[in-house]
């Protein structure tokens, strides 16, 4: 018999029932973008899912006024977001790219659209990166304008679920502690219409992520509670970090207290 994998919350602490709750909307947006068939190769199931016109999304984020100004960009490393990085270094921007589960020592890599030797397609994959980009420490990152965070579903007052593992909101955390970021980084994400929820149904708590911009083929949503007031202390929480997430994350065995 195959086995199941471990859901991506599985090392994730905090409160049962919110867990369980992000779960349950986990799967329906899944399941929804199986039935309304706009879930690219290989499915949405388990994952941030690539969706159908995933370029559109991109070029809508591309036409912000938001996107002009910003010359760095930090992007999630997903498929869906792939058109989104390939953009930002077709117009210039560098890229920070995280590496799949912050799981190296040197946790992120730079993207230099000047010294790319192929093209911005190809260097915006995950392979692409991994060979061409180069392979930087959180203290090696400059500044960054624009956050591009992959989601599972999202809302138009600023709540956004992930696939569960916790990333984007650790990245930002991290970020925030190292100066990278301040209240002002833009915070945005690209999704299908069919992960768009209605406002309230997404928990969020202390440690998630808001979103300022959601970018779907359709449409652009300016956030109503642009970032939800960012939190007082977007550091890390370290008393909601498992012992198990600490050990599989490098970087957070150097840096904890």
């Amino acid at each position: 018999m195959a086995r199941r994998s471990l859901r991506h919350d599985h090392d994730a602490g905090g409160d049962a029932s919110v867990l369980a709750a992000k779960s349950v909307l986990r799967q329906e947006v899944w399941s929804a973008m199986q039935a309304e068939k706009v879930a690219r190769f290989p499915g949405a199931e388990g994952r941030i899912p690539n969706f159908a016109d995933a370029e559109a999304a991109a070029e809508r984020l591309r036409a912000t006024a938001q996107w002009k100004r910003a010359a760095s960009v930090k992007a999630n490393p997903d498929s869906p977001q792939l058109p989104v990085r390939q953009r930002a270094l077709e117009d210039g921007k560098a890229v920070f790219m995280a590496v799949p589960r912050l799981a190296a020592d040197e946790p992120f890599f730079l993207l230099d659209a000047a010294a790319l030797p192929i093209p911005p397609r190809r260097a915006a994959s995950i392979k692409g990166a991994s060979r061409y980009g180069r392979p930087l420490d959180l203290t090696e990152l400059a500044p960054v304008d624009l956050v591009v965070a992959g989601c599972v579903a999202v809302s138009a007052d600023g709540a956004r679920l992930g696939k569960g593992g916790g990333f984007s909101d650790l990245e930002y955390a991290l970020a925030w502690e190292a100066g990278l970021i301040s209240r002002s980084t833009v915070v945005a994400t690209t999704v299908h219409e069919v992960q768009v929820l209605e406002e309230g149904r997404i928990p969020m708590t202390a440690h998630d992520l808001p979103l300022d911009l959601i970018s779907t083929p359709d449409r652009l949503i300016v956030c109503r509670d642009r970032g939800r007031g960012r939190r007082a202390n977007p550091g890390v929480r370290w008393d909601e970090l498992t012992e198990e997430k600490i050990a599989a994350i490098p970087l957070l065995k150097r840096l904890r207290p």
